[in-house]
């Protein structure tokens, strides 16, 4: 039954659109791929672990007997991986109506990805700048085409120091890595969706935060855990910011969903604000010049 606030209701057939997910086997992204696929999307699941993978879409065939559901490798910290697969979907694939960046890692060790950069801006950031990188001409060919960029409140804590982006000269901080990894996810949407402004048959570039929501991303932070039954809400919620900055009509250019509850931890998605830094225009083209230097990806 309908109700007065934004939920998967307003979604309409999804028929005909192909639609990618990238860390679709748990938690918010695995919600969306159900949820899209029931729609009738062509949902390809982009996942590390495709054995988990095809668990999870045997999972979601199951409740939608007709999902057009498949699985592909796609590995956020190996720029080889984000090559492959999107050389695979642009020969497999004529058109990409939504991209949702949505894979993470949160507050973890210290580690590096396989190509040298800190584990938590490798991943949420770096890897996900070049696969829209890569993905773009086949966007750009798609008429009405999205992307949707996954942030969160983390990004208030987040203040990228540009000498020192691998955390080699500073003691290492999971948290703040965290919230700079966060707040270059909306660097990086802000510019690309100016970059995008003027220029005709360009997707859109709208980004989401889910609040606070109970999932597998959480299991480095033993805290954020022992307060979930305070405070969070379930993926099922804290997918809706996601899916309506993918789908709603109404949806502008450099748009950012999140709950409307408290803080902006759960409820219903509304459009929100970030805070004032992640509108650091200065900031921005400095990462977007880093990034493609450090990915070898230009727009």
């Amino acid at each position: 039954m309908k109700n007065s606030e934004w939920n998967t209701y307003n979604i309409p057939d999804q028929r005909g659109r192909v639609i990618i997910i990238t860390g679709a086997t748990s938690g918010l992204g695995k919600e969306a791929a159900r949820v899209l696929a029931g729609k009738n999307a062509t949902t390809i699941m982009a996942v590390r672990n495709t054995r988990k993978g095809k668990t999870v879409a045997e999972e979601i065939r199951k409740e939608f007997p007709k999902a057009d559901l498949s699985v592909r490798e796609l590995d956020l910290t190996s720029l080889a991986s984000i090559r492959q697969f999107a050389d695979r979907i642009t020969e497999e694939q004529d058109r990409l109506d939504i991209l949702i960046n949505n894979a993470g890692i949160m507050m973890c060790p210290y580690s590096k990805t396989e190509d040298g950069f800190e584990i938590q801006m490798g991943t949420n950031h770096l890897g996900h700048f070049a696969l829209t990188g890569h993905l773009m001409p086949l966007l750009k060919k798609t008429k009405d085409s999205r992307i949707v960029v996954t942030a969160s409140v983390a990004h208030r804590f987040g203040k990228i120091d540009f000498s020192d982006l691998y955390w080699e000269k500073r003691k290492y901080n999971p948290q703040r890595a965290y919230g700079d990894s966060k707040l270059a996810n909306l660097y990086f949407a802000y510019e690309l969706a100016r970059k995008l402004k003027d220029e005709e048959n360009a997707p859109m570039v709208t980004a989401a935060h889910p609040g606070w929501t109970r999932t597998d991303l959480q299991r480095h932070s033993g805290m954020t855990r022992f307060l979930n039954p305070l405070f969070s809400q379930g993926p099922e919620m804290g997918t809706l910011p996601t899916l309506k900055a993918a789908i709603d009509p109404a949806a502008q250019p450099g748009d950012y969903f999140g709950p409307k509850g408290f803080l902006e931890m759960r409820g219903y998605p509304i459009k929100v604000e970030s805070n004032k830094r992640s509108h650091d225009r200065h900031a921005a083209r400095q990462l977007w010049e880093l990034s493609e230097r450090l990915t070898g990806v230009s727009y």
